[in-house]
């Protein structure tokens, strides 16, 4: 039996769009069509350190942004910021996909944050990057990133840098699965951070209610509900997401926490103004306004 043509070009053709495809999200990791414009002169450096990781066992990285003039003063303590990376990414991440050196720039010109150290963890667990799953943001199977964050490289951070270890001068955000991590590990750990922030995260994660900050949130004592401050955004475009933010800020309304929740258009995806990389990029200007807002509640100036 004879194969007509058009069907061998039609089953090459789908088998090239299934390897490029593959590519694209398996090997590139879905890099955004249209990623947000950088500036070359920020003055401001984004570098690569590590660490020997106790809880992991393995030497780990993580990413530092120090803030203008850091050398110059050397009396200077600064409040610390980490910014935890989504599923599929590294401590590179924020610098290399969604310009979080533009958006620190933009926040200290304009006085809405003021200098900060900003930390950027490698948030992988033992089983590595992968578009297949998302980090565990806790201890469990796969290794103690709940403990690597939560305290080791709080202590790191420390150790290394002029910070101020007051827990009100520390905030903990992220991206996506970042968000949930940033909540699940954070609020294990108010003693190191009491400012917490999510951008398209979620709060009930399939591991069980012990990983869900929608059911740990619950069981604060109203001196930590006090204490604690919280950023919320979701995409409307992320319906799961978004409904899943809802839930928890309806949640952090009962417990009366302090907190602010916005659903922007948009969210995750490839390309457009208010997608992907774009959203994040637009939005982490949001949550570090916000961030710099508590920062200066508690004496922190400009």
């Amino acid at each position: 039996m004879k194969i007509p043509k058009f069907l061998i070009s039609l089953v090459g053709a789908i088998a090239l769009l299934t390897t490029v495809a593959y590519y694209y999200v398996f090997i590139l990791a879905a890099p955004q069509l249209d990623p947000p414009e950088e500036e070359a002169n920020t003055g401001l450096k984004f570098l690569l350190a590590s660490f020997y990781s106790q809880a992991m066992g393995a030497v780990r990285n993580y990413g530092v942004i120090l803030p203008p003039n850091y050398n110059k003063n050397q009396q200077k303590h600064y409040p610390v910021i980490f910014l935890l990376h989504g599923g599929h990414d590294n401590a590179r991440a924020f610098a290399d996909k969604y310009a979080i050196l533009d958006v620190l720039h933009e926040l200290y010109q304009t006085k809405k944050l003021p200098p900060s150290i900003v930390i950027t963890p490698d948030g992988n667990d033992n089983r590595g990057s992968s578009p297949l799953y998302d980090p565990d943001y806790f201890d469990g199977p796969n290794g103690k990133i709940g403990t690597l964050i939560g305290s080791e490289l709080v202590q790191v951070v420390k150790s290394r840098y002029r910070t101020l270890q007051e827990p009100q001068f520390w905030a903990l955000g992220g991206i996506s699965s970042g968000g949930w991590g940033a909540f699940n590990i954070g609020l294990r750990y108010l003693n190191n951070f009491h400012i917490l922030f999510s951008h398209s995260g979620y709060f009930t994660d399939s591991s069980g209610s012990q990983n869900s900050p929608q059911k740990i949130v619950q069981q604060l004592s109203p001196q930590d509900r006090k204490q604690l401050r919280v950023y919320l955004d979701a995409g409307v475009n992320d319906i799961d997401l978004l409904a899943s933010t809802k839930a928890f800020n309806e949640t952090l309304n009962k417990l009366g926490i302090v907190h602010v929740f916005h659903a922007f258009p948009g969210g995750h995806g490839l390309s457009g103004a208010n997608v992907g990389w774009n959203y994040f990029h637009k939005h982490l200007k949001n949550s570090l306004s916000y961030v710099g807002e508590q920062f200066k509640k508690v004496g922190i100036t400009s």
